[in-house]
Parts: C-alpha cells; sequence; structure tokens
C-alpha cells in the first residue's frame, strides 16, 4: 500500500456496510484518506457502525441508483477515487428477488459511472465484479479473456455490471478498472447463509454445520483483507498507468477448494469432531469455479497477504471475539 498517494485523498467508497466495504473502508482510514461512504440501509451490526469507523468518514445516506444523489457526492465531496463494492451478493436472494438485484448490480454501476462521467474530478474507479461474472465454463480456471457468460440472476448481474464498466472505459475513456474475485470470507460478516461464518457459528454454539449443497461444489476463497488490499492496489495502479483502463483483473490463492473440505477446515481449527448436516438444496449456481490470477501478479506485482487457513484462524478469533461480545452484554 502506497500511504503518501491515499493521504488526504477524497475517496468514495459505496457498500461499505458490507463484509468487503468494512474493512476497505478501515484501510483507506489507516492510510489517510478522505473516506466518504454511501450508505443505503442503516445497518447497526456491520463491521463499520460496531468499530466506530462511520465516526471517522463523512456517511452519506442514498442510493447507488440514485443519478442526482451520486453526481452531488461526486462534486461536493470532489472525489478523486471511486471504490464500488455496492451489491446485492447472495445467490439465492437473487433467484427469489432477480428485480432488486439487477436493480442493484447494474442499474447501480450505470448510474454511478454515468456520474462519474459527468464529474471530471474522478480519477480512479474501481469496480468489483465477481468470479461468478463468468458463468459456467468447462474449461477452468477462469483467464480475463473468458468469455462473460451468466446464466442465472446472480452471475448475469455480474456479467452485465462488467460490461458495463468495460465499454465506459472504451467508449469515454472513463479510467475505470474492473475486480473480480471468488467467495470472500472474514470477520465481520453476519449473513448466517454464507458457509463460513454460518458453519464457525454453528459450532462455537455446539450445532452440526450446514452445507446447503450436496458438498462437492469447488470454490475460489479470497480472505477479506487481501480483497481490501487489491482494491487499493489497483487504484493505486490506475493512477500510474492509464493504459489500465478498462483492464480486469482476477485475484484469488489459486486454490481449488470443495465447500466440504472448507467445513472440515474449520471444523479442525476449531477442534471440533461435529459432523455437517449435508442439506443438497443448492438451486442454480454453478458447480466448480476458480480463478487464474496470473495477470495480477504479472502485471501488478500482486500477491495475496492470507493463506487460506490463515484467513480462517484469523476469521474464527473475529467471531469468537464478536460472540464473547455479545453474551457479555
Amino acid at each position: 500500500m502506497n500511504a503518501s498517494f491515499w493521504r488526504d485523498r477524497p475517496v468514495l467508497v459505496t457498500g461499505a456496510t458490507g463484509l468487503v466495504g468494512g474493512w476497505v473502508v478501515r484501510r483507506l482510514l489507516d492510510a489517510g484518506a478522505d473516506v466518504v461512504c454511501l450508505v443505503r440501509d442503516w445497518v447497526p451490526q456491520c463491521e463499520a457502525v460496531g468499530t466506530g469507523i462511520f465516526d471517522r468518514v463523512k456517511v452519506v445516506r442514498g442510493d447507488v441508483c440514485d443519478q442526482a444523489c451520486m453526481e452531488r457526492s461526486l462534486g461536493e465531496y470532489e472525489i478523486d477515487t471511486v471504490i464500488h463494492l455496492a451489491a446485492q451478493t447472495i445467490v439465492s436472494i437473487a433467484n427469489r428477488n432477480p428485480i432488486s438485484t439487477f436493480a442493484s448490480n447494474i442499474q447501480g454501476t450505470w448510474v454511478l459511472l454515468e456520474a462519474c462521467r459527468r464529474s471530471p474530478a474522478v480519477k480512479q474507479i474501481v469496480v468489483a465484479s465477481s468470479d461468478k461474472a463468468y458463468g459456467d465454463h468447462d474449461s477452468l480456471p477462469y483467464r480475463e479473456d473468458t468469455p462473460l457468460q451468466g446464466r442465472h440472476p446472480y452471475d448475469v448481474s455480474k456479467s452485465c455490471a462488467d460490461l458495463i464498466a468495460r465499454s465506459y472505459a472504451a467508449t469515454y475513456g472513463l479510467p475505470v478498472a474492473v475486480t473480480r474475485c471468488g467467495n470472500f470470507f472474514g470477520g465481520g460478516d453476519l449473513n448466517w447463509n454464507r458457509i463460513v461464518p454460518g458453519t464457525i457459528r454453528s459450532v462455537l454454539s455446539g450445532s452440526a454445520p450446514v452445507i446447503r449443497s450436496d458438498g462437492l461444489y469447488v470454490r475460489d476463497y479470497l480472505y477479506v483483507e487481501d480483497g481490501a488490499a487489491a482494491y487499493m492496489l489497483l487504484a493505486e495502479k490506475l493512477a500510474a498507468d492509464p493504459g489500465l483502463c478498462g483492464s480486469a483483473f482476477n485475484f484469488s490463492n489459486e486454490a481449488q477448494v470443495t465447500v466440504v473440505d472448507l467445513v472440515d477446515k474449520i471444523l479442525r481449527l476449531l477442534g471440533s469432531d461435529l459432523t455437517p448436516e449435508v442439506r443438497n438444496e443448492a438451486r442454480n449456481e454453478i458447480r466448480h469455479q476458480y480463478l487464474s490470477a496470473q495477470r495480477a501478479r504479472k502485471e501488478l506485482g500482486w500477491k495475496p497477504l492470507f493463506g487460506l487457513e490463515q484467513g480462517l484462524k484469523k476469521t474464527i478469533d473475529w467471531y469468537r471475539a464478536y460472540f464473547d461480545e455479545q453474551q457479555s452484554r
């Protein structure tokens, strides 16, 4: 992290109440940035609120789909750098509520980018896409030139947002670059339907962890602090090299992990002999996904700060402290 780059830099973070957003904001503040957070719903339990981070930033209450709000935020706070994380991120919710997912993930992206196009002060924009944007492919790992062909609502929303971001770079020269990461995990994720926090909560309460799928789905898991560092690194590199405008980068530990293997790792780290309950209920999800991060390593000099097991240990420590605090209240 280049602290001199971020010192006093006006940065807008959308999605600051989300899992990754809280860690991005924390890292930006540590680097001395002047942070503005766009917040739609107030979530008292989120990392940014619980740790007092929002007491150290400017908070704009609004929706990323609100064009006037976005233009006002960029203009009044003289934003230099935008890190766009706002999205509906849960596959099962996307299956039940596709319209709200399309609005947040697709419309929210074009509204933000159009506001940036009309705000000449904006110098770098990092848009968070996902490995889900690639859709289902027989040939793996995903590389950045793998076609984006999502089929189901969440995957399609990420494919569309990704393409829209790069169209603004190609057509208008907007200084935007795209990140594609796998499944984030880490402290602060209170969506118990996700496998990592759900498993940790179950085990710490003495209950069998639940696996919604058959447990054999292969995923790419990235510790949240690595994601936060990757977003900031890409913004720095985009500032130094305008040739990166319109580029997409995969960020990954490059490890293939099945859901059941991940749960087994968590059980072992917690010293538990509980047996997972495998429900085999997952629908409209891609069975096998993992990324090549070769381009990010070569062109950005990126490498993960934490291995999978190290990230899981830090995550478990966070949840132990979180539940201890909850019980002491």
